[in-house]
């Protein structure tokens, strides 16, 4: 294809395929309420896609869109093949728009349906697309043609050249590959021995491990029930030697009973005897401290008349 051919038909391309392309791209984030209404018009036009579940056919469509979109604008995909796509896809919408009641008025599309006839202008640059693309080499000249025919064939002996020197690489690369992978196995059941061994010896050790420990708990549990059946022998010899101690302890509980009784007799006749004797040092005892203050206020008395008898000479004296 040349250069003036890839420039008259970049216009349409870039235009179209970036308008569908960001229609699908948009799709993929449509909602359920998106998708019912997209699928339910859909499905109204062509009645076999009712069995789509309205979700799925908008991600589909979401998709087709996106391809179609990218189709139309790398350059690397032929005209042809990407004006076909944009023909069916633009096809489809008009078909719908047609198959809708309500959206045309004959040929003539309503206020309703102008929203979809309106993309009778893709299906006009798809066509032309395809058109170009079929008829746009027949004009080329005759050396111009066998000029591309020189090129082609030159095209295909050097990718023929380039297949054979790939393929003698790689060749070698798997010859070296198969060794590098082989000494690597190699190293791999290497490690893959000394890690077997070393599992199995740790195995050993844990079982060595498992044992000592059941042995160490089979003791204690052994030790344990000694020990209980040592407690239940001391309680059995308590329990026997019980009533022995029972019958000592009420014996000298009635023998310190006896003494406390005996002892209360004693301490009473005691007393008793020893009243009469306190009665009497009591009596003088009184008998003397009435003697005493008798003599005390005797003396008292003749000292307070030898007072006064002082005071009034001594008044007397000075009145003179």
């Amino acid at each position: 294809m040349s250069l003036a051919a890839k420039l008259r038909r970049a216009p349409g391309r870039i235009v179209t395929g970036a308008f569908i392309l960001n229609s699908g791209i948009g799709k993929f984030k449509g909602d359920e309420n998106t998708a019912a209404a997209l699928h339910g018009m859909a499905s109204g036009a062509y009645p076999f896609l009712g069995k789509i579940p309205p979700k799925t056919f908008l991600r589909g469509v979401a998709i087709s869109e996106t391809a179609l979109g990218s189709a139309l604008l790398l350059p690397v995909v032929p005209s042809k093949v990407a004006g076909a796509g944009l023909t069916g896809f633009s096809a489809s919408l008009v078909g719908m728009w047609w198959r809708t009641p309500g959206m045309h008025e004959g040929l003539r599309p309503t206020q309703q349906g102008t929203a979809i006839a309106k993309d009778v202008w893709m299906l006009g640059i798809g066509a032309g697309l395809v058109v170009d693309g079929v008829l746009g080499d027949a004009g080329d000249s005759h050396s111009v043609r066998r000029a591309n025919r020189q090129t082609r064939k030159a095209e295909r002996k050097a990718t023929k050249n380039d297949y054979k020197a790939a393929a003698l690489v790689r060749r070698r690369e798997l010859r070296a590959g198969a060794k590098a992978s082989a000494k690597a196995h190699a190293k791999d059941l290497r490690k893959a021995a000394r890690s077997t061994a070393l599992e199995q010896a740790e195995t050993a050790r844990e079982a060595t491990r498992h044992a000592a420990d059941v042995t160490r708990a089979t003791a204690r549990q052994q030790s344990k029930a000694a020990r209980k059946a040592g407690r239940k022998a001391a309680r059995n010899v308590a329990d026997a030697a019980r009533p022995a101690a029972e019958s000592a302890l009420a014996a000298t509980r009635s023998a310190a009973g006896s003494a406390a009784t005996a002892t209360r007799s004693a301490a009473e006749s005691a007393a008793a005897a020893a009243r009469p004797a306190a009665e009497s040092a009591l009596a003088a005892t009184r008998s003397a401290a009435e003697s005493a203050a008798a003599a005390t206020r005797s003396a008292a008395e003749s000292v307070a008349d030898s007072a006064t008898t002082s005071v009034h000479t001594l008044a007397d004296k000075v009145s003179s």
